[in-house]
């Protein structure tokens, strides 16, 4: 099992971001895609057609959101998806840390993350 810690700039207000990350309909709008996405800790949130699946832990407006990454049923350890928002003086220093990726799929988890997550939100951004 391994971690992941990254520290992408987002030119977005800390607020702004958070409502994207968190809103179903923005979310769309970023992703291109349906979601399933609520701030009530315990429910079961769905980006890029189960591509990402997983738990909402906890929620603080503007600032962060912990979530649990689903990797199947033979993952004894959750993963722990934790996103942090910090102002900066571009937009938002966002804050990516993941814990137990299963060695095998952490290449692709971490291309996943600056691919195709963290490129989808800069697009909407920055286009």
């Amino acid at each position: 099992m391994r971690d992941y810690k990254e520290y992408f700039i987002i030119p977005a207000e800390p607020g702004e971001l958070y409502i994207a990350l968190t809103n179903t309909a923005t979310i769309r709008l970023w992703t291109g895609e349906e979601a399933i996405m609520s701030e009530e800790p315990g429910s079961e949130f769905s980006l890029w057609e189960d591509a990402i699946a997983g738990r909402n832990i906890s929620f603080e407006k503007g600032k962060s959101i912990v979530q649990e990454w689903y990797f199947g049923d033979e993952q004894p350890t959750p993963s722990i998806v934790t996103m942090r928002l910090h102002a900066h003086k571009a937009g938002t220093s966002f804050e990516v840390r993941q814990t137990n990726i299963p060695d095998e799929a952490y290449d692709e988890i971490v291309e996943g993350w600056r691919e195709v997550y963290i490129a989808s939100l800069l697009d909407f951004y920055v286009e």
